[in-house]
């Protein structure tokens, strides 16, 4: 459980950050995050750490990381996400996009999903971007400006 410690928070863990482990650590990393600025991860305790332990700090690290440079509506939201039932590929997020934005079609959407994944892309920096890339399903490059075919999605274009 998160402590208070001055300015910080303090998140202790202890025993192994195995694949069992993993995912609870994730939970409490996340909470820690939404709720505190600053989170010193105290692992003293830890006996043994694989894998999926590491990988769920790696993956706090790039939370704390993006959510530090976004705006603070945008944070609680990525340290807040819905649970989807299956990937939203890029197509899908293009169509559903343009289904929320009241007149848009999905060109329109497409435009306005890149101006806004662009900028956001240029303001984490390379290194950032591309870990964010790694956890989204295959063609979200594109739509963050990223190289990738010079046309848009194929279901964006149809008219």
């Amino acid at each position: 459980m998160p402590d208070r410690h001055m300015t910080a928070t303090v998140v202790t863990v202890s025993g192994d950050l195995d694949l069992d482990a993993a995912p609870a650590l994730r939970r409490k990393l996340t909470t820690a995050l939404n709720s505190h600025r600053e989170v010193v991860l105290d692992l003293s305790e830890v006996e043994f750490m694989e894998c999926a332990g590491l990988g769920a700090l790696v993956h706090a690290r790039n939370q704390a990381d993006l959510a530090a440079r976004l705006p603070k509506t945008l944070a609680l939201i990525l340290l807040n996400p819905l649970r989807a039932a299956e990937p939203l590929t890029p197509e899908r997020f293009v169509r559903a996009t343009a289904a929320w934005i009241e007149g848009a079609t999905e060109q329109t959407a497409l435009w306005d999903i890149g101006a806004v994944l662009s900028t956001t892309a240029d303001a984490a920096g390379d290194d950032l971007t591309q870990h964010v890339l790694l956890q989204l399903p295959p063609g979200y490059d594109v739509l963050f400006g990223g190289p990738g075919p010079a046309s848009v999605p194929a279901r964006a274009v149809t008219t």
